[in-house]
C-alpha cells in the first residue's frame, strides 16, 4: 500500500512538472535570436500537406520545441557541469577534443533530404542559362581535423559527402570542393578554423578566397599585401556556448587590412543602413564577436567598391555566414557585390538577378549547413 502511494506521488509529481513546463512553453515569449548560441532560432513551422509528407514539417516542429524549451540555456549549462564531473567528452552535440578543440558532431546525412537540396541547386543552375555559377562547399573543423577528436569519437567523413555532392551536381555549375582546398593547409601552425566556434578563421577564408580567385582567372592578393591584425583575443564561439565546457582558452579574431585601402560602401538593405566599412567594432565587446564581420547576419546586402580597377562588374553571393570573412577579399575584385542569405531572403533569386543584371554567382555554404538547410529549396522558385 505504501509503495503504491509513493508510486502515485512520483507519477503525479512528474505529470505536474510536465504540465508546468508545457504552460511555460506556451506563455513565455519566443526569441528570434539566441545571443548565447549566436544563431537564429527556429521559427514557428508553417504547415502544408507537402511539408508533412516530406518530413520537413515534423523536423521543424522538433527544432522549434528544442529551441524554445523553457530555461534551455540553464538546462544546457547544468547538463554540461554534470557531464564534466563524469569526465564526459561530449555535451549538447559538441565534442571536447584534444588541445582545447571543440567539434560539432557530424553524422551521415539524411539521403532523401540531401538529394532534394542538391536537386534545388541543379534546378537553379539550369534556369540561369546565361550566368556563370560557382559553388564553393566549405568543410567544417571536424572534417579537417578528425585526429583531434576525443578517444572513441567518430564522425562521418566530410570529404566523402563533399565529393558526392560535387559528383551529383555534375557539370551544372563549377564546383569547388573546400575540403580539397583546405586540407593541404591543415598542418599549418595557423588554424583554419576557430577552436571554439563553427566558422573558419580569416586565414581559412583567405585560403578559400585564393582558390576561388584563381578559378575565376583573377590574380589573388598575396598575404604580403595585407596588414594582418588581431582585433580580439577573447572570442568564445558557438561551440563553446552550446557545450558549456570549462577551462578552455579563447580564440583570436584577425582581420586582413589591405595596405592599399579600398573605398567601399556597404548597404544593409534589410534596414537601410549604409556604412563605409565591412566591420562593426561594437561586436568586439559582445558575446557574438564573429558579427564583427558586416555586423552579423542580414537577408540582403550590397557592397560597392568605388576604387576601380576590378576584375568583374557584378557578383551575387548566395551564402551562409561563412561568407562574412570572405567578402573583404572578394571586394578587391568586384565593383558591386550583392549578398543574399538563403535562410532569411524570401524573394525570387532568379528575378533579383534579372532586375539587377547579374550574370555571375557564387554559392558558398559549409557542409554541416548544406546537408540540413531546408531553405535551400527556395532556389527552385
Amino acid at each position: 500500500m505504501k509503495k503504491t502511494i509513493i508510486d502515485r506521488l512520483y507519477v503525479w509529481g512528474f505529470t505536474g512538472v510536465l504540465a508546468v513546463m508545457a504552460v511555460l512553453f506556451l506563455v513565455l515569449p519566443k526569441e528570434a535570436f539566441s545571443e548565447t548560441e549566436n544563431r537564429s532560432l527556429q521559427k514557428l513551422p508553417v504547415f502544408s500537406w507537402d511539408r508533412l509528407s516530406s518530413k520537413e514539417f515534423s523536423k521543424d516542429v522538433e527544432l522549434y520545441i528544442s529551441d524554445h524549451f523553457p530555461f534551455r540555456t540553464e538546462w544546457v549549462a547544468g547538463k554540461s557541469a554534470a557531464e564534466q564531473l563524469r569526465l564526459q567528452m561530449e555535451n549538447n552535440g559538441i565534442y571536447k577534443g584534444k588541445d582545447g578543440w571543440l567539434f560539432e558532431k557530424f553524422d551521415e546525412p539524411d539521403r532523401e533530404l540531401l538529394a532534394k537540396y542538391i536537386e534545388a541547386v541543379k534546378l537553379f543552375a539550369q534556369k540561369q542559362t546565361e550566368a556563370h555559377l560557382t559553388f564553393l562547399l566549405a568543410p567544417n573543423s571536424i572534417g579537417i581535423y578528425p585526429e583531434r577528436l576525443p578517444w572513441m569519437a567518430s564522425a562521418y567523413p566530410q570529404q566523402d559527402i563533399n565529393k558526392e555532392i560535387g559528383q551529383q551536381l555534375g557539370d551544372s555549375l563549377t564546383f569547388l570542393n573546400g575540403y580539397d582546398i583546405l586540407k593541404p593547409e591543415a598542418s599549418s601552425p595557423r588554424p583554419l578554423f576557430y577552436r571554439t566556434d563553427h566558422h573558419w578563421t580569416s586565414y581559412g577564408a583567405y585560403i578559400a578566397y585564393r582558390a576561388y580567385a584563381e578559378s575565376m582567372g583573377w590574380t589573388p592578393l598575396d598575404e604580403e599585401q595585407f596588414a594582418i591584425r588581431t582585433v580580439t583575443n577573447t572570442f568564445y564561439g558557438s561551440y563553446h556556448t552550446r557545450s558549456q565546457f570549462s577551462g578552455l582558452n579563447p580564440d583570436e579574431i584577425t582581420v586582413y587590412e589591405p595596405k592599399t585601402p579600398l573605398q567601399l560602401e556597404l548597404q544593409i538593405v534589410d534596414d537601410g543602413t549604409v556604412t563605409d566599412t565591412l566591420y562593426d567594432e561594437s561586436y568586439l565587446d559582445k558575446k557574438d564577436k564573429y558579427s564583427y564581420f558586416q555586423g552579423g547576419v542580414h537577408a540582403l546586402m550590397k557592397l560597392n567598391n568605388k576604387s576601380g580597377h576590378t576584375d568583374m562588374s557584378k557578383l551575387l553571393v548566395i551564402k551562409d555566414s561563412y561568407a562574412h570573412s570572405l567578402l573583404p577579399f572578394l571586394a578587391h575584385h568586384v565593383d558591386e557585390i550583392h549578398v543574399i542569405d538563403i535562410r532569411y531572403y524570401n524573394g525570387s533569386i532568379g528575378k533579383y538577378m534579372n532586375e539587377h543584371d547579374i550574370d555571375n554567382v557564387l554559392l558558398l555554404f559549409n557542409t554541416s549547413t548544406f546537408v540540413e538547410e531546408n531553405n535551400l529549396l527556395k532556389l527552385k522558385y
